[in-house]
């Protein structure tokens, strides 16, 4: 089994060979340029490296350019045709053509089989920077959990949160009382942005089957790691759903997995492409949570590798932890682009041979300039490196063969039909039929108590032939609707019950003992 994977040829003649060493692997990583100078296909043989040692990885495929690592590429096609050149030229003497173990997923169940979530198992900090709420909207999503928590009300689907929600508004005047204020129009924000996200399809994001963390950890037959490819071209047009189910993600892996120490090679790798997406807008708690995760998910196995534009568009503290970096071309038109390119250039361990911020203003598509972390996690000095070919087909491939890569992939059936089980809105439904049914009958019971007594009210004054005052007549009673009926039932039940309360996670996913 190889120890590393090669990138490319460095030095001046590009003889000297550039590997990420599979021992520090899961330190993490960047890739970064400018668009068009190679990041894809620099991805790409990463993808395909990790997967021939047995590593599986996940990825987002934003332009539909990496579906092509299903099937092999070919000396014929028209993007191949340089590559055995500049493969020889960097002394790759065992280049061939393959096609990597590929499963494909989408949210929209779509070009992938469907991927999904629970509202619970989102939690009520991700699912906050979803939907851009404020920091007093967070806080009624907050008493939605808890309470959800408290009284074993399953949050599966978007139904669920909004019949919570719902309930909470008609009893704000209790519940403000133990939770603090509880306003309606805050209440009625959270709905309007809930309604925006059913709109950009986050209806199929949550509910059952949500995915098994298992299934995205496999190997094939023959050893290699499955890639996950998660369909993102149209998942773009939401960019705030896409930053926060891929934060989602990394927060589910790192409450799930078990402590490695340092292996000697990474369980899984995680590529966050259009990385500026997860920290755009993100509030600081969020970000803080993140830089979190990255330094300690390390310890599990998991490699973190962030591709983007520009390196400052990774939170400082965040960028300062990834260790392994290849960074091809930036270009340097404003007085902005050759600060953040001076500050690239500065993040490198320098080569005496030539300026770091002039190669990377000067390397051509296809080239990078890399530092590599080498023995006991030292970062290698910086190279200009020639990056290698991929092995698999560069571009897309076709609708056909994805829908055949589907048909006969393990997962065929798996997720794709939704379950709707009972949940919190099934059972706020009916605590609110029982409790308005038995409203009915003390009603009715107490209205046929009342005629006896009718009856003889109605005989005096008959017989009497004088107006009787009845003083003991029944008061009125306001008739109970659905809602209050529902209210009433689930006060009662919130004020005898100790309920079943569940420890959120670092990013407010759930423990989950399923």
């Amino acid at each position: 089994m190889a120890e590393s994977i090669f990138l490319g040829g460095g030095g001046e003649d590009y003889s000297a060979p550039q590997s990420l060493a599979l021992k520090y692997a899961n330190r993490h990583g960047l890739i970064a340029g400018a668009t068009g100078t190679g990041k894809t296909v620099t991805l790409q043989i990463l993808a395909e490296g990790f997967s021939n040692a047995g590593v599986p990885v996940i990825l987002a495929d934003v332009k539909g350019d990496l579906s092509g690592l299903a099937k092999s590429g070919s000396p014929q096609h028209k993007l191949h045709g340089a590559f055995g050149e500049r493969a020889a030229k960097i002394g790759f003497p065992d280049y061939s053509y393959h096609a990597c173990p590929v499963t494909f997923w989408d949210l929209y169940g779509e070009q992938g089989h469907p991927v999904r979530t629970t509202v619970a198992e989102m939690g009520p900090l991700l699912l906050s920077r979803l939907l851009e709420l404020s920091e007093a909207q967070e806080g009624i999503l907050n008493i939605a959990f808890r309470l959800a928590d408290e009284q074993g009300l399953p949050l599966l689907d978007l139904k669920d949160l909004q019949a919570l929600l719902v309930w909470i508004g008609e009893n704000r005047d209790k519940l403000s009382l133990r939770y603090g204020n509880v306003s309606t129009s805050s209440i009625g924000a959270i709905q309007r942005r809930l309604l925006v996200l059913e709109n950009q399809g986050g209806t199929r994001l949550f509910g059952e089957p949500a995915l098994e963390l298992s299934d995205l950890m496999r190997c094939d037959a023959d050893g290699r790691g499955m890639v996950n490819i998660l369909a993102a071209d149209r998942l773009m047009a939401a960019p705030g759903l896409y930053a926060t189910f891929l934060l989602w993600l990394l927060s589910e892996l790192f409450e799930e997995l078990p402590e490695v120490g340092d292996p000697e090679k990474p369980r899984l790798v995680f590529f966050f492409d259009e990385a500026h997406l997860l920290f755009e807008d993100a509030p600081k708690a969020l970000i803080d949570k993140v830089e979190q995760v990255a330094r300690l998910i390390r310890s599990k196995g998991v490699g973190i590798y962030f591709i983007t534009q520009n390196p400052a568009d990774v939170p400082e503290d965040i960028l300062g932890q990834l260790g392994n970096r290849i960074q091809h071309a930036l270009r340097a038109f404003t007085a902005r682009d050759r600060k953040n390119l001076r500050l690239a250039a500065e993040t490198y361990r320098e080569n005496p041979r030539f300026s770091t911020e002039d190669a990377i203003r000067e390397v051509g598509v296809g080239e990078a300039v890399t530092s590599m972390l080498q023995k006991k996690g030292v970062p290698g000095v910086v190279e200009r490196t020639l990056i290698r070919p991929p092995s698999s087909q560069l571009g897309p491939i076709t609708a056909q063969e994805r829908a055949a890569f589907l048909q006969a992939s393990d997962m065929e059936g798996k997720y794709d039909a939704l379950k709707d089980r009972r949940s919190a809105y099934e059972i706020l439904a009916q605590r609110a039929e029982v409790a308005a049914k038995a409203a009915e009958e003390a009603e009715t019971a107490a209205e046929e108590a009342d005629e006896p007594m009718s009856r003889e009210f109605n005989a005096a004054r008959r017989y009497s032939g004088t107006r009787v005052s009845r003083s003991t007549a029944r008061p009125q009673r306001q008739k109970e609707t659905f809602s209050s009926a529902m209210s009433q039932a689930v006060i009662k039940e919130l004020k005898g019950t100790t309920g079943r309360r569940i420890v959120r996670g670092i990013l407010g996913s759930l423990f989950k003992g399923r």
